[in-house]
């Protein structure tokens, strides 16, 4: 069939131009891909994609706060047991004050020292208890109360122990004195007692630590998959779309060259006329 030459319709440049303008369009897109490294920015590309993107993405950022609250139990968790270890280092000392204590060998003037060192013992046990505060949280006082941390996207929480019972027994301890071998056995009872508390405190606070370390970490492998995830759907394969984005451009290019080809023939009408 005869193609038709014509000054009013030249079909080839339109034909030429619909192609120019596909190719276009495709690398419009393919440039988008690999300025952002996404193949999916809109729900215009895929919709489904970019709605189940969107939603991994709201995920991540519940991710990073429930993160945050982990990160924020373990610093309590952190700041009580470091108060908790010094303390039970302290009633190491105390008792070795309380041991001299019972020596009826002393004189007065050297119970009197004795008495006042224990004193004074005691006294940095309460300093300890007081500053093994995080963030407005102090897990050793007497009103202290047991934390939930949220653990999970879900709303799910773990708890770190209020360890408020050793407050009694150091307060117990406070109230003795070694100013006479009586006392000062008295006060051995009052520490072991402090003592035992002391040491429970030490394997609640261990037991909770852990607990947070390892939910932090499981939490963090679980964004790690996430992110993953949202990669396998929205990255784009930049070697593939390199590879793309040359041969669009030299359809382009041949596009462009169709295109002035097209165009000529109306002016080789011209021709035919003169």
């Amino acid at each position: 069939m005869a193609i038709q030459n014509s000054i009013n319709t030249n079909i080839g440049a339109f034909v030429a131009l619909q192609n120019l303008n596909q190719v276009n369009t495709k690398l419009d897109k393919v440039q988008n891909r690999v300025s952002t490294g996404l193949k999916v920015n809109s729900a215009v590309d895929d919709a489904s994609s970019f709605s189940i993107a969107q939603g991994v993405r709201g995920n991540l950022k519940a991710y990073e706060a429930v993160s945050q609250g982990l990160s924020n139990g373990r610093g309590v968790a952190a700041v009580t047991l470091a108060g908790a270890t010094a303390i039970s280092d302290l009633l190491g000392d105390v008792q070795k004050k309380i041991t001299e204590g019972q020596n009826a060998g002393n004189t007065t003037e050297q119970q009197s020292i004795l008495n006042s060192d224990f004193r004074n013992l005691v006294a940095q046990i309460n300093t300890f208890i007081t500053n093994a505060t995080y963030n407005g949280r102090n897990l050793l006082s007497a009103a202290s109360t047991s934390i939930n941390v949220i653990a999970n996207v879900d709303g799910s929480t773990l708890t770190i122990r209020s360890n408020s019972n050793f407050a009694f027994h150091s307060s117990n301890l406070g109230a003795q004195n070694i100013s006479s071998t009586v006392a000062a056995t008295t006060a051995l009872s009052a520490l072991f007692l402090a003592t035992a508390s002391i040491n429970t405190v030490l394997g609640n606070l261990g037991a909770d630590t852990r607990t947070l370390t390892f939910q932090d970490d499981f939490v963090s492998k679980l964004v790690d998959a996430t992110s993953e995830g949202l990669g396998s759907i929205v990255d784009a394969d930049l070697a593939k779309e390199s590879s793309r984005l040359q041969a669009l451009q030299v359809q382009q290019q041949l596009s462009v060259t169709t295109l002035n080809i097209a165009n000529g023939n109306s002016r080789n009408l011209i021709n035919l006329f003169q």
